[in-house]
C-alpha cells in the first residue's frame, strides 16, 4: 500500500503497478455499493436533514444516481457556525503537538481509504483513476505537510530580542477562531481537505461548504477526519446551496477567515466584501488562463507531451490547465503535427476504466461552453485542428463527453483570454521569445505557466519575466499542471490569487494564524 501511494502523484501519470490497480478495482466495488443512498449532514455530530434532499447524478452516466443529499438551510449554517464558535476555545487551547498528532492520524485514515475514495471521486466528478488517486493522496500529503510546518517552526512561537535583562519577548502565531472553506468540484478532496487541514492544525475550527458536484466526497472527507480523531465540534460539513449556505458563511460575522476556490468573479466579490466591521483574511484562488511557450530550441517530444497532459488532464477542468500555447515559427508546424497526433490517440470514456485518460466534463453547461467555443473559433476565422464535437456513441451517449480539441484562432479572439474549463487548447505561431512572453503575460490571470527550451539563457529569461505563481520548465509530465505538497507550492499572482502565499508551500499555514507580540518583565 505504501509503495502504491508514493508512486501516485500528478507527475507520475502512468502506473504499471498491478497491485495498485487491483486495489483500485476493489475500491470501485466498494464505492458502487455506496451509490443511490440518502445522506444527511452533521452539525456538531448531530444528524441533520435540512429542508429535504437533492439528487446528484454522475457525469459519466446521467442515469446513475450518486445519492440523495440533504439540503442545508441558512439556519443549519448558522447552527454550524455557532457550534464551531463554541468549540473554538477548546480546540485552539489544545496543545499544537496534540493537534498535529490528530491531524496526522486523520491523514493516515485518508491514505488507508485511498482506493475507495478515488473510485468514488471518479464516479462523482469524472476524474480518471490516476488523477483521482493523486487527488486523495494530495489531500493527505497537504495535511502532513502543514503538520510538518508547525513542527519545524515549534508551533510558530519564537523568542525575540530584549532591551533589558528582565525583559522577555516572544512572537507567537495564534489561530483566528472560526474558518470557512468553500471548495470546488474539480479537486473535491484536495481543495476541501487541504485548506480545512491547514486551518484545523493551526487551531481554527472549520465550516466547509463543498460544491454540489462533490457532496459525497466531502462527506467522506468528514468521516475520515473525524474517524482520525478530529472532534466533531471542530469540523462541520454542510451540503446545501451556495445561495444560502455559502452566503451565510460569507456574511456571518462569527466567521473569522475564509478560503474560497472558484471563479474570478465570485472570488473578487468575496475578497472585496467579506470583511465588514474590521479586516478579516480571505484566501481566494480564482483560476487561470495558463500559457505554455515553445521556442525553436525546444525538445518537441517533451513539449507536446507536456502540453497534451496539461490541456486534457481531467478534461481541462483544472485551474492550472494549459489553454494557450505560443510556438516559435520555425518549429510551429512540427509541434502542431505532433500534438495533434498524440492527442488524437487519447482514450475518452468511463474514467473508472484503467485505459481511459479523459472522462466526461462536469455538466451540461460545460458541454455548451465547449461547443460554443468551437463555433466561435470557426465563425471568427479560426480553424479546428482536432476534435470539436460532442461524443454521443454507445454508452457515452448517456454521459457528458466531448472531444479533446485543438484550435488555431486569431490572437484577439476570446479563446485566448477567457477561462473555459473544458478540454480546449489554442495554438499560435510567434516570431520571437519577446512576442511570446508579451502574449503570455497579457492576461488578468497569473496562476501557472510552462516553458520548453534547451537554451539556459532562454530558460532564465522566462523564469525572470513570466508573471505567474507556479512555473515549469521542460516538464514532460505536464506543461502547467501537477503541483505537489512540499515540492511545488501552488498559488497564483494577479487575478488568480489574493494572498501571494501558495498551498503546499512554506508560507501557507501561517495565513490561518495571526501574530501576537508578548512581553513579560521580570524584575
Amino acid at each position: 500500500m505504501t509503495q502504491a501511494r508514493v508512486r501516485i502523484t500528478y507527475a507520475t501519470m502512468s502506473a504499471d503497478n498491478e497491485e495498485l490497480h487491483a486495489a483500485y478495482e476493489k475500491g470501485v466495488d466498494t464505492a458502487r455499493s455506496w451509490l443511490g443512498q440518502k445522506h444527511p449532514f452533521y452539525v456538531n455530530g448531530e444528524v441533520r436533514e435540512g429542508e429535504g434532499y437533492d439528487q446528484e447524478r454522475s457525469p459519466i452516466d446521467r442515469d446513475l444516481v450518486i445519492g440523495q443529499f440533504a439540503r442545508a438551510t441558512r439556519q443549519d449554517a448558522r447552527d454550524a457556525i455557532a457550534a464551531a464558535r463554541a468549540f473554538a476555545p477548546q480546540w485552539m487551547g489544545t496543545p499544537w503537538q496534540e493537534r498535529v498528532k490528530i491531524m496526522r492520524q486523520a491523514a493516515d485514515v485518508i491514505s488507508e481509504r485511498v482506493y475507495e475514495l478515488a473510485a468514488l471521486m471518479a464516479i462523482e466528478v469524472g476524474k480518471n483513476r490516476l488523477e483521482a488517486l493523486g487527488d486523495v493522496e494530495e489531500t493527505a500529503d497537504l495535511i502532513r505537510y502543514y503538520c510538518k510546518q508547525l513542527e519545524d517552526n515549534d508551533g510558530f512561537s519564537f523568542e525575540m530580542g530584549h532591551l533589558s535583562e528582565g525583559e522577555h519577548n516572544r512572537s507567537v502565531l495564534k489561530p483566528y477562531g472560526v474558518w470557512g472553506v468553500i471548495s470546488p468540484f474539480n479537486f473535491p478532496m484536495a481543495l476541501a481537505g487541504g485548506p480545512a487541514g491547514g486551518a484545523l492544525v493551526a487551531g481554527n475550527t472549520v465550516v466547509l461548504k463543498p460544491s454540489h458536484q462533490g457532496y459525497f466526497t466531502a462527506l467522506k472527507l468528514w468521516e475520515a477526519l473525524t474517524d482520525g480523531g478530529v472532534p466533531v465540534g471542530a469540523f462541520h460539513v454542510l451540503t446545501g446551496p451556495g445561495s444560502t449556505v455559502g452566503d451565510e458563511i460569507y456574511n456571518n460575522p462569527d466567521v473569522d477567515g475564509l478560503t474560497f476556490t472558484g471563479s474570478y468573479n465570485v472570488g473578487m466579490q468575496i475578497y472585496r466584501n467579506f470583511a465588514k466591521e474590521y479586516p478579516k483574511p480571505a484566501i481566494c484562488e480564482m483560476g487561470g488562463k495558463n500559457p505554455a511557450i515553445v521556442t525553436a530550441q525546444a525538445d518537441l517530444d517533451k513539449a507536446t507531451d507536456g502540453v497534451m497532459r496539461s490541456a486534457f488532464g481531467f478534461g481541462g477542468q483544472k485551474c492550472s490547465a494549459c489553454s494557450r500555447v505560443y510556438v516559435e515559427r520555425p518549429v510551429y508546424d512540427e509541434f502542431v503535427a505532433r500534438l495533434v497526433e498524440k492527442a488524437s490517440k487519447l482514450k475518452v470514456g468511463d474514467p473508472v476504466n484503467r485505459d481511459v485518460y479523459m472522462g466526461p466534463v462536469i455538466n451540461e453547461k460545460a458541454v455548451e461552453t465547449h461547443q460554443r467555443a468551437v463555433e466561435d473559433v470557426e465563425a471568427g476565422g479560426g480553424k479546428v485542428l482536432l476534435g470539436g464535437g460532442r461524443i454521443a456513441e454507445g454508452d457515452l451517449e448517456r454521459g457528458l463527453f466531448v472531444q479533446p480539441t485543438i484550435v488555431e484562432a486569431p490572437l484577439d479572439h476570446r479563446v485566448w483570454k477567457e477561462e473555459l474549463f473544458v478540454p480546449f487548447v489554442a495554438v499560435a505561431p510567434v516570431d520571437s521569445l519577446d512576442e511570446a512572453l508579451k502574449l503570455a503575460n497579457d492576461t488578468e490571470y497569473g496562476l501557472t505557466a510552462g516553458f520548453y527550451s534547451e537554451d539556459p539563457a532562454e530558460r532564465d529569461r522566462f523564469l525572470n519575466e513570466i508573471q505567474a505563481g507556479v512555473v515549469y520548465v521542460n516538464r514532460r509530465a505536464g506543461a502547467t499542471t501537477g503541483a505537489w505538497p512540499g515540492m511545488q507550492p501552488f498559488g497564483g499572482w494577479k487575478g488568480s490569487g489574493t494572498s501571494g502565499k501558495a498551498g503546499g508551500g512554506l508560507h501557507y499555514v501561517q495565513q490561518y494564524l495571526r501574530e501576537q507580540s508578548q512581553t513579560v518583565i521580570e524584575d
